[in-house]
């Protein structure tokens, strides 16, 4: 890798088709490795195998080349940081989890269901996470996690140091600070053996020597966990850039299940990727109307500081034509 040379990712979760929203995030990040004459990356998020799909890692690849997006190493053209796909990675993971262990960043966490239930009233820590986790676990004794032991077995937790504020400056939304211990104890490995996205993500981007990592609105507020475990492992954290959010007109989360705003059904009724490209260019700011465009004739425009602050909503008339191509009235 060439000294200072930036380093991007995708990295989707196979779990459903790219929608519009998905594609926007792409989008950004493509044309901010590009600009900076970097190496893009993609990586399939498929760790957890009850929701992954095969089907979808493939259905990904190929919207994406529709789009015109292309990466430099992958899980289909390889690289020098592989494997590139998070179900091939485990060795990695459980590494970093011995390093955690070893170092008393971990504990053994034996709720159940029922009593993480429980706190849902109780004040909100961070928001993709849910409520904070009180920290029940922590302080057991040896005694009473081995005879909790012999009925759950546990998943593990990160014991958040609760001294010092985290402030960091986000490539989009500017500097953020979150208080100690926001959001409470956070799982690091849940009681099925299956690694967090928390974790994974951290060790993945180090791996990959990722120096940029953007990404959307909704994974801001993880980025304090994960400066958290990169400081407990060593690690270099990368720059963060959080892209907002596409929505419906409405203000509610675009969903998968609506066929017409996936990149599948757009290819399927014929619509030209130009003219999607120019429709997420246009909400970006980077042009006046939704023209015609390529991403890579983007690489020149791209501007992080036109975003908008807050979640876009997608015009009637965009959602209409969508929907009139894709045959749904």
């Amino acid at each position: 890798m060439t000294r200072g040379q930036v380093r991007g990712r995708f990295a989707p979760s196979p779990t459903g088709l790219l929608h519009l929203g998905n594609a926007f995030t792409a989008l950004v990040a493509w044309l901010q490795a590009r600009q900076a004459g970097g190496v893009f990356v993609l990586r399939m998020e498929d760790i957890d195998p009850a929701r992954s799909r095969s089907s979808y890692a493939e259905q990904v690849l190929a919207d994406l080349r529709w789009l015109g997006i292309d990466w430099d190493e992958g899980p289909d053209v390889g690289g020098p940081y592989g494997p590139y796909r998070q179900s091939q990675r485990g060795d990695r993971y459980e590494a970093a989890l011995a390093r955690l262990q070893a170092d008393g960043w971990l504990y053994p966490c034996y709720c159940s269901r029922a009593e993480l239930a429980a706190i849902a009233s109780a004040p909100h820590g961070l928001a993709s996470e849910g409520p904070a986790y009180p920290g029940w676990c922590r302080h057991l004794s040896e005694a009473e996690r081995a005879r909790r032991a012999a009925r759950k077995a546990p998943a593990l937790r990160f014991a958040l140091p609760g001294d010092d504020a985290v402030t960091f400056v986000d490539g989009i939304a500017g500097v953020q600070t979150f208080p100690p211990g926001a959001g409470g104890d956070f799982i690091v490995k849940r009681a099925d053996g299956v690694v967090a996205y928390q974790l994974a993500v951290v060790v993945d981007d180090a791996d990959m020597a990722i120096t940029d990592v953007v990404r959307g609105w909704d994974l801001l507020d993880s980025t304090p966990r994960q400066l958290y475990l990169y400081q407990a492992l060593g690690l270099r954290a990368p720059r963060f850039a959080h892209v907002p959010l596409l929505v419906n007109p409405d203000g509610s989360r675009l969903a998968k299940r609506d066929a017409s705003i996936t990149l599948a059904a757009m290819r399927a009724s014929g619509i030209a990727p130009e003219a999607v490209v120019g429709w997420l260019a246009r909400l970006a700011g980077w042009m006046d109307r939704p023209e015609p465009v390529r991403p890579v004739d983007l690489i020149g425009h791209m501007d992080l500081a036109l975003l908008p602050r807050e979640v876009i909503r997608i015009p009637d008339e965009l959602l209409s034509w969508l929907r009139r191509c894709g045959g749904q009235a």
